[in-house]
């Protein structure tokens, strides 16, 4: 896959709706604090979650996702349908490293989901099937957003969108770096359960 002008512009577009904090806008305009002084210090909704607000959890959530699917249908709007993915994907990098944020963002769960909305929305409910099914076993948001990362480009391929798996692998593999503190204590068993604070 090459990269042409169309696509750059995308991304940048993408990098722009993805790096919009909503968790801690939401947090501070609420008058939670600073969210990253709590729990893990992360953006996302998991974090916010610890907060005791789960209305603020459940806003951070819709909205980080919508923020991708916002970038996806933009792009498809203004520079082509093959400008999608790029779109996606500029989203997933504003949200992990937003630059109003000196660059430290989320773990870009949500967003990772609300990029395969639009472009591929029976991988989006393989998502959220499968991290559903993993939290209701597990309790554990990050092993439920592993399992269904990794599912979402196995969906898109056996539906045919193989630039999109292809992509969403790559963006997939990214989550989980970011997510290997996570990963270390799921092995260590000192991971902190969905509800509780930590």
């Amino acid at each position: 896959m090459t990269l042409s002008l169309a696509d750059l512009y995308a991304l940048i577009l993408g990098y722009l709706f993805g790096s919009i904090p909503f968790g801690l806008i939401l947090t501070r305009f609420a008058g939670a604090g600073d969210l990253r002084a709590i729990g893990s210090g992360n953006i996302g909704a998991t974090n916010v979650l610890r907060t005791g607000r789960k209305d603020l959890a459940a806003a951070t959530l819709v909205l980080d996702a919508l923020k991708a699917t916002a970038a996806t249908v933009a792009a498809y709007n203004l520079f082509g349908e093959p400008t999608m993915l790029a779109g996606a994907a500029g989203a997933f990098f504003g949200h992990l490293y937003p630059v109003w944020l000196r660059f430290r963002g989320g773990k870009g769960v949500a967003t990772f989901l609300g990029g395969s909305i639009f472009i591929c929305w029976q991988a989006a409910l393989g998502f959220a099937v499968v991290w559903l099914a993993v939290a209701a076993m597990t309790r554990y948001s990050s092993a439920a957003a592993l399992a269904a990362s990794a599912a979402t480009p196995a969906v898109m391929l056996a539906f045919g969108y193989q630039p999109a798996a292809i992509v969403f692998a790559l963006l997939a593999a990214l989550l989980w770096v970011r997510h290997s503190a996570n990963i270390a204590r799921l092995l260590a068993g000192t991971e902190t359960k969905i509800g509780k604070k930590g």
